[in-house]
């Protein structure tokens, strides 16, 4: 019989896949240069040259067997070894490889880390604005997720509503920064506020309350951004990590899963990952991409253009009257729209081939994503009609 639940799905819209392919279907009708998508956050600088010059030399030199057979269930140990040097050297941590499980990008280690700490049933609270994704991550694990309202003039965390919300029944708490879809970095003071009352609760309700930390945007951060490494202030720690942005690399599907080395019970939460994979048929990424990692962990892309991006549309919207948050990595921006309904805003921008996203499917009503994953010369030239927009509600 056709499973009901995943049937269902069928009538939720993915709305960020649908304006991008709209985008693709009238830039056939008037051009793809006269419409500007900033739908998809889809990286939009190379990979580094380094990458494609390890891949070719891994695949000429190493054993074929082994170079494209199946690694160990936790991951090619050398690649572990590489990225817990890799996070001690930048971070001042003390990782060992066996705090390290690689991952199918940073929606693998979320799937193994949601559930190697919680039981179905239990609830988790995340943060608006938050990864639309997050909604059918927790559903699939049997968790109740909780949103905690954004507090819109900052998009640092609302304290005051996550302590009402804290209860027995939370196990983990999910967190994203860099923001994605504000582009905001959860601040040192943020972070230790949020430590001490896990620590508080946890001690309270006599369990630990996991900090599940999405970080696939952690090296996009701007200058000048107090931006602290999250898992060094709180000991129950699972770090969620992808290659994807930082490397340009989201189709090869490349992340880890990072267990604090004095987290508690971490040695079983590593050693249930696999358990884990059984049971989802997540397993371990390509050995390939996984040895690949091993030689250049500590590498980028040229990010650089993320941030040129944001500083021109933020001082540019600003001019023209709309409200900003000001972002500190990733590269979005989260716009108040001038009318209350974002989605009548992004059908107004749409029917301009202005494509952006309503904040409403990121938990933030009043709101529209803009990805600023593009040429600078597409951000220029879209800035008119952002202007022209503005100026119909003045």
């Amino acid at each position: 019989m056709l499973n009901r639940h995943y049937h269902s799905m069928l009538g939720e819209k993915d709305i960020i896949f649908e304006l991008f392919q709209y985008a693709q279907e009238r830039g056939k009708v008037v051009g793809k240069d006269h419409v500007y998508d900033f739908s998809l956050g889809n990286p939009s600088v190379p990979a580094p040259d380094k990458v494609n010059q390890t891949i070719i030399d891994k695949v000429s030199h190493l054993d074929p067997l082994s170079l494209h057979g199946y690694s160990p269930g936790m991951g090619v140990p050398e690649t572990r070894s590489a990225i817990a040097h890799a996070l001690n050297q930048r971070y001042g941590m003390h990782y060992r490889p066996e705090n390290i499980f690689m991952t199918i990008g940073a929606a693998g280690a979320l799937a193994h880390a949601l559930r190697a700490v919680t039981n179905p049933g239990e609830e988790i609270i995340t943060f608006a604005p938050y990864f639309s994704e997050y909604k059918p991550y927790a559903a699939g694990a049997s968790l109740r997720l909780s949103v905690v309202p954004a507090d819109t003039d900052t998009f640092q965390i609302n304290f005051t509503d996550f302590r009402t919300r804290l209860n027995p029944s939370v196990s983990a708490v999910l967190i994203n920064s860099p923001n994605n879809p504000s582009g905001i970095v959860y601040s040192t003071a943020t972070i230790e506020k949020l430590a001490a009352i896990l620590t508080e609760k946890a001690s309270e309700y006599g369990h630990p309350i996991y900090l599940i930390s999405d970080e696939p945007y952690r090296d996009i951060v701007f200058s000048g951004t107090d931006s602290p490494y999250i898992a060094s202030m709180y000991k129950d720690t699972l770090t969620c990590y992808s290659f994807s942005k930082s490397l340009s690399l989201p189709g090869e599907r490349i992340g880890y899963l990072a267990v604090h080395p004095e987290c508690t019970d971490g040695q079983d939460i590593i050693a249930i990952c696999p358990q884990i994979s059984r049971t989802i048929g997540h397993n371990g990424p390509a050995s390939l991409m996984q040895r690949t990692i091993a030689d250049v962990s500590t590498d980028t892309a040229d990010l650089s253009v993320y941030e040129e991006n944001v500083q021109i549309f933020y001082h540019a919207l600003l001019s023209y009257g709309y409200h900003c948050v000001r972002p500190g990595g990733a590269f979005y921006l989260f716009p108040r729209t001038p009318e209350p309904d974002a989605y009548a805003f992004c059908e107004r921008a749409k029917a301009k081939d202005l494509i952006v996203v309503p904040g409403d499917i990121f938990g933030c009503p009043g709101h529209f994503r803009i990805a600023c994953c593009v040429p600078t010369q597409i951000v220029r030239q879209a800035l008119p009609i952002f202007r022209e927009l503005m100026e119909e509600y003045q």
